[in-house]
């Protein structure tokens, strides 16, 4: 399912035009972003929590010409599905 599907989605399922199905899968896309950005955690209950993790550095190797490289520190983004959406996929 595609951001244009989930969009069709989401007006059907909600009985709301596909503008406004827009606008707020936008709204939610936007606020996740922003409280990533500052740090937060977002966690909805029954669905699950995004939140930030620090990598640190380490070394690597360049699987096509097998040489060591250095790969920096960074902060990425995790998703931890919530006890309900983990039902579904069991």
């Amino acid at each position: 399912m595609n951001k244009t599907d989930f969009i069709n989605a989401i007006a059907e399922n909600a009985k709301i035009t596909k503008v406004d199905a827009k606008k707020l899968v936008n709204a939610f896309i936007e606020t996740v972003e922003e409280a990533i950005r500052k740090g937060e955690k977002v966690a909805i209950l029954g669905f699950g929590s995004f939140f930030v993790v620090k990598k640190t550095a380490r070394k690597g190797v360049n699987p096509k010409t097998k040489e060591p490289i250095d790969i920096p520190a960074r902060r990425v983004v995790k998703f931890k599905p919530g006890a309900g959406l983990a039902k579904v996929v069991k």
